[in-house]
């Protein structure tokens, strides 16, 4: 991964400028100054009115069939140890091909705002695939006027198009399997409250706890996705409710810390304690026993992402997509 900076264009007119002075978005005055036939007359005419006036002298250097940038709303130590980024981008290069190149911009998001809102402006990019949405980046992707297309569905109303997995449905899933499987003091590692995929995957285990009559008092303890936080939440479990007998881990990571928690407990799993992750990372595959876990579709999320921000810059509607999960038996329930 790579980061980009602006080129320095503060007292040069921009992309951005031009496309604000003729009333069109930036992707269509980057047509209309690289030559493409896709913009109708009055697009162009408008544009080259733009350009005259502002004098503006198109960035050769930018890539003449345009970029799209991804824009990675975490800080980089996250983003280089989980290999689910690594995926999602690689659906992303695949999709696109050799249509656009792939400009990835890692960003810790509240201190590079201003960063990335200068890159977005500079006109070098035709639109942007937004993961992990925050408010700082969609403010500066809205004032930019560039197609965009989240990466998860954002936590609070953005306006914004997005690509999901259906965590509710897949914790959903989880539960009725272990509720199915004779569990019934089945508790919960959630994800933090301040991040969609966690209070999406904690309100799947809520609804399947009601319709199977469970009460959750003590059974509900909180991680931030890594495997550290899930094994101090499984000790948190145990010591308020040591009859739980199964748990739901919001992420693989959190799960397979909760499996050395009970191990160092004398705990057996599954036999006196089923563990369910999510996610279906490798460690998956390779811890033991092997986790049982919801799968999220990544390299199809990302493939999709890319489908739908080149339908944006073409013209096409907003909308969001929402793609299955799937429970995946393994040997830790």
């Amino acid at each position: 991964m790579e980061f980009v900076a602006p080129p320095e264009t503060a007292k040069m007119p921009t992309l951005a400028d031009v496309a604000a002075l003729a009333g069109v978005s930036p992707a269509t005055a980057s047509r209309v100054i690289n030559g493409s036939a896709r913009v109708s007359q009055r697009a162009r005419t408008q544009v080259e009115s733009a350009v005259e006036r502002l004098r503006y002298v198109p960035n050769r250097a930018a890539p003449r069939g345009g970029s799209i940038a991804a824009l990675i709303c975490e800080d980089d130590t996250r983003v280089f140890s989980d290999g689910s980024f690594a995926r999602l981008l690689g659906g992303v290069r695949r999709e696109l091909g050799d249509r656009r190149e792939l400009v990835v911009l890692v960003t810790g998001v509240t201190g590079r705002c201003t960063t990335v809102s200068r890159f977005l402006r500079s006109g070098q990019t035709d639109g942007v695939l937004l993961i992990g949405a925050h408010d700082g980046p969609c403010a500066a992707l809205r004032q930019a006027g560039i197609p965009v297309v989240l990466g998860g569905r954002p936590l609070h109303a953005m306006s914004l198009p997005y690509v999901d997995a259906d965590d509710r449905g897949g914790a959903c899933a989880a539960v009725d399997y272990l509720a199915g499987s004779g569990r019934r003091a089945i508790g919960t590692i959630a994800g933090p409250p301040d991040r969609a995929a966690g209070v999406n995957r904690l309100a799947g285990y809520r609804a399947a706890m009601a319709v199977h009559g469970a009460t959750s008092p003590g059974l509900i303890t909180y991680g931030d996705f890594r495997q550290a936080s899930g094994e101090h939440a499984m000790n948190r479990l145990l010591d308020r409710r040591p009859d739980i007998d199964a748990v739901l881990a919001a992420s693989d990571e959190m799960a397979v810390g909760a499996l050395r928690a009970l191990r160092r407990t004398g705990r057996r799993v599954p036999d006196d304690v089923a563990v369910v992750g999510f996610d279906d990372a490798p460690i998956a595959g390779r811890v033991r026993p092997r986790l049982t876990t919801v799968r999220r579709p990544i390299e199809e999320m990302g493939a999709r992402m890319a489908r739908e921000l080149l339908g944006r810059i073409a013209g096409a509607p907003d909308r969001n997509v929402v793609l299955d999960t799937t429970l995946i038996i393994r040997d830790s329930a």
